[in-house]
């Protein structure tokens, strides 16, 4: 993996830094690659139970690196048209979906700037916190694009068709609180950070079955018939009941003592 993504693991909790701070931790293709080889990196690792995800310097990302788009050596064409095995997801959309495709929560903080293809892999994230100064945009109509790192999934169950439009073809900056008031993010924190930590580690608490349980029924059923959602629902809570882990969350309980859950 690259410098551009730095994680630290402690106490079943993945933090995971974009490290460019001197560009705004801007999305070059070095960038794109590290974001979802980071994410290929926690899947493989069973021991984790939560990711906080945020941006070195103050900032979360600029967007794009616009010097990706004079990369002559580079096959767009082939990069946007191809998945990356096994996922549905291209190069770019991996970068943002690989964290929607993670069985663990991923809870994002926000500071600065959060533009373009930064927001589109906020939107990623389970949890956004953003701090009272941040600022989000849709952004990549400014440069006569279109944003196409995985927002047709991940911002399908948060906002309305009719706001998406007008944020995508504005490409105006949103601060924290319209951003709040719209669902683009989950609270505004004074330390988003603090906020994201606080709640990775209440999960990693937790049985890890249950919270990979919760995230899976959540993501996967709000695009089910009622009929289909109602069957993924006993079909999870069948693969977690009467197993170690939700034993052990009973047993903790009735005993007032810390559980010991296995991954």
């Amino acid at each position: 993996m690259s410098d551009r993504v730095k994680i630290e693991i402690d106490a079943h909790v993945a933090d995971v830094t974009l490290n460019r701070a001197d560009k705004l931790n801007a999305l070059d293709l070095k960038m794109f690659a590290a974001l979802a080889e980071a994410a290929d990196s926690i899947a493989s690792d069973k021991s984790v139970r939560a990711v906080v995800l945020h941006g070195a310097g103050g900032n979360f990302c600029a967007g794009i690196d616009l010097s990706v788009l004079g990369e002559s050596d580079f096959d767009f064409g082939k990069a946007l048209d191809t998945p990356v095995e096994p996922s549905p997801a291209n190069f770019f959309q991996r970068a943002a979906y690989a964290w929607r495709e993670l069985p663990v929560p991923v809870i994002c903080a926000l500071e600065g700037v959060v533009f373009g293809g930064g927001l589109q892999v906020a939107l990623g994230a389970d949890v956004r916190y953003a701090s009272p100064d941040a600022k989000l945009s849709i952004m990549e109509s400014k440069w006569g694009l279109i944003p196409d790192m995985a927002i047709s999934t991940t911002l399908r169950g948060l906002l309305k068709p009719d706001h998406i439009k007008e944020l995508a073809w504005t490409a105006r900056v949103l601060d924290s609180s319209e951003a709040k008031s719209l669902g683009l993010v989950t609270a505004v924190a004074d330390d988003p950070l603090g906020a994201s930590r606080k709640l990775a580690a209440e999960c990693a608490a937790r049985s890890p079955d249950a919270i990979r349980g919760i995230k899976a029924l959540i993501n996967k059923a709000w695009q089910m018939s009622e009929a289909d959602s109602l069957a993924l629902e006993a079909h999870l809570q069948s693969g977690i009941i009467g197993g170690e882990n939700q034993l052990e969350a009973v047993s903790a309980n009735l005993q007032k003592r810390k559980p010991d859950f296995r991954d």
